[in-house]
């Protein structure tokens, strides 16, 4: 019922379209998440581009949409408060020179490692916080509000009346847009089903009675809240030196309430406006409306303080420093597990090292043109996916698109309704979310269970990077919890003068106490042989080990010996030298020692 992912061969038609389609819904995504981390929108858009544009042509996965995600946009939401938009630009060229190394020493390979309920809770998660995103357009009366758990201004809605018309037809044209989305390509598949919905929805708002939501009103009720977020704040910062001792809340709460007036909203805006002409950054000032319209973005290197001498500065730096680390490993997570995702969907296989390179490349331009920083967006990519994208031409035509749009066609995204977006989202989670993960409850061990439920929560509440760490740690501990469990040892061979111990299993830190409780020194013979032909030691925890038991049989005056070690026990317990002081015995069918050993 679920399976909305069209099975298409790559074509330059398919490919146009998809990044077309894909490029509608990036837009607001894009806008949404710059609101998310307190900056203008036209960032949001710029990085998408330079981010999305780099990675297309670059990059190791066509098909693969790049823009500016939610999942780095909330990394930086306190940072731009705490040090302002030219530190985080540096942190932004910063990331893409951190992702631009892991790229160039190939350290892509380590997303093998991700076992699969890492990746099962990671699509599911991701899945629920594009979902979660959408909601936040059923909120009016937006205003700035003081969070007191994190000391910062913050922004806070009013959830619309169920049964206001408003609400009503946001409905309406969500249900109708899902519908579309879902039953067009059962007659035709002449044009992405997600393009013909917007199409349909904006054409149902223009020419009809209807209202609704646009883009428009979006980007004009944000751009608003900023302003009105930076009123506030400077106007707390004047007086909080002055605010007694247990009143700094209850002051700065009602700071929030005094709310700005348009004037003073309009005023704000247009002397920011005539800053960012006096720096070169921008040639005219624009009013404040819910236009995207932009001009070429110009080169600009972040404008930072080097003086290391202050220590306001050094501060700043080594969270610069810790941010780029932040994003850049947030940034090529959620990257590669996108690439794993599409490679599994269309069969084929990726480059993550070359697509690692790419996307540092494009946030380091994105950095130096005044953008955001920005990754592969899974939801977005679905889109392209879903609507027939399969190669380059897909995600360079995304990224044109967007460019054109922003420089002679603001006006056509402007106006599409919100609703229609969202729909088109709403149908992107429901192929994203793995729902054959919910039919493994009692078919899979429950840590597997565990895991997937651990990762997708972690996911929503706080980052994809915590999510997949945490996820991996639990994994290994598993792993090794298990493998502990699966060493034996029994006796093979046994005389008078001499007994055989046959090994089976890993020898780690986890299985090394029921390894040592399986010999007898006191009750064995004069000779003792222990056969690891079935058995491997894996790490120092198991040298030692057997240095242990080495030390017990020769208090007693008895001998052991190590015979069928493979070359890499072998190998580790040569390099262990004076630590392991046991006779290794050579096996003429696996000769795996030498005279260095013996």
């Amino acid at each position: 019922m679920f399976d909305l992912i069209s099975k298409r061969s790559a074509n330059l038609k398919n490919d146009v379209l998809a990044g077309l389609t894909a490029v509608l819904t990036l837009i607001p995504e894009a806008v949404a998440f710059t609101f998310v981390a307190g900056i203008d929108p036209m960032m949001g858009l710029y990085g998408s581009f330079f981010v999305g544009f780099i990675t297309a042509v670059f990059g190791g996965r066509p098909g693969m949409i790049s823009g500016a995600a939610g999942s780095m946009a909330v990394v930086t939401t306190a940072f731009i408060i705490m040090f302002g938009l030219e530190y985080l630009l540096a942190a932004v060229v910063l990331t893409g020179v951190l992702q631009v190394v892991f790229g160039a020493f190939k350290m892509g390979k380590f997303i093998r490692l991700l076992p699969h309920p890492v990746m099962l809770g990671f699509v599911n998660g991701l899945a629920i916080v594009i979902g979660m995103a959408q909601f936040g357009q059923f909120k009016e009366n937006v205003r700035v509000v003081y969070d007191k758990q994190h000391d910062m201004f913050t922004y806070a809605g009013d959830w619309m009346q169920l049964t206001s018309p408003a609400m009503l037809t946001m409905m309406g044209l969500i249900a109708l847009t899902m519908a579309i989305v879902y039953f067009l390509p059962r007659y035709t598949k002449a044009i992405p089903a997600p393009l013909a919905a917007i199409a349909v929805c904006t054409a149902l708002v223009t020419f009809t009675p209807l209202e609704s939501k646009l883009v428009s009103d979006v980007v004009h009720t944000q751009r608003t809240s900023m302003i009105e977020k930076e009123i506030i704040t400077e106007n707390f910062a004047a007086i909080k030196n002055q605010v007694p001792h247990g009143q700094y809340s209850e002051v700065a709460q009602n700071i929030a309430l005094e709310r700005p007036t348009d004037a003073q909203i309009t005023a704000k805006w247009q002397a920011n406006e005539a800053q960012k002409v006096a720096e070169g950054l921008k040639d005219t000032i624009d009013p404040l409306d819910g236009s995207l319209k932009g001009a070429l973005p110009s080169f600009h290197f972040p404008q930072i303080s080097w003086d290391l001498t202050n220590s306001d500065s050094l501060d700043a730096l080594i969270t610069v420093l810790m941010l780029a680390l932040i994003l850049s490993a947030v940034g090529l997570i959620e990257t590669l597990m996108t690439l794993s995702l599409i490679d599994e969907i269309t069969q084929t296989r990726g480059q993550g090292n070359r697509e690692s390179v790419a996307q540092g490349s494009g946030n380091i331009l994105s950095g130096l043109f005044g953008g955001m920083c920005g990754c592969a967006m899974i939801g977005q990519s679905m889109v392209c996916l879903n609507s027939g994208g399969r190669g380059r031409a897909a995600g360079i035509a995304t990224a044109l698109f967007m460019l054109v749009f922003i420089l002679f066609f603001p006006s056509l995204i402007e106006m599409i309704p919100v609703a229609s977006l969202i729909g088109v989202m709403f149908m992107v989670v429901i192929a994203t979310f793995e729902w054959s993960s919910l039919r493994l409850f009692g078919r899979v061990p429950k840590s597997e269970i565990f895991i997937i439920i651990v990762v997708s929560t972690v996911t929503v509440l706080l980052d994809l990077a915590v999510a997949v760490g945490i996820g991996i740690v639990i994994s290994a501990l598993v792993y090794a919890w298990n493998s502990a469990k699966e060493i034996r040892i029994k006796c093979s061979d046994e005389s008078q003068s001499e007994k055989t111990y046959q090994v089976t299993g890993n020898l780690f830190f986890g299985s090394i106490t029921s390894f040592k409780e399986g010999f007898n020194p006191h009750n064995d013979p004069q000779k003792v042989c222990i056969d690891f032909a079935n058995a491997r030691v894996c790490d120092q925890s198991g040298i030692e080990a057997i240095h242990g038991l080495s030390e017990r049989y020769k208090a007693l005056g008895k001998t052991l010996h190590l015979r069928h070690l493979s070359p890499e026990s072998a190998k580790l317990l040569q390099k262990a030298g004076d630590l392991v002081e046991v006779n290794i015995v050579e096996d003429p069918k696996y000769p795996v020692a030498n005279d260095a050993m013996a």
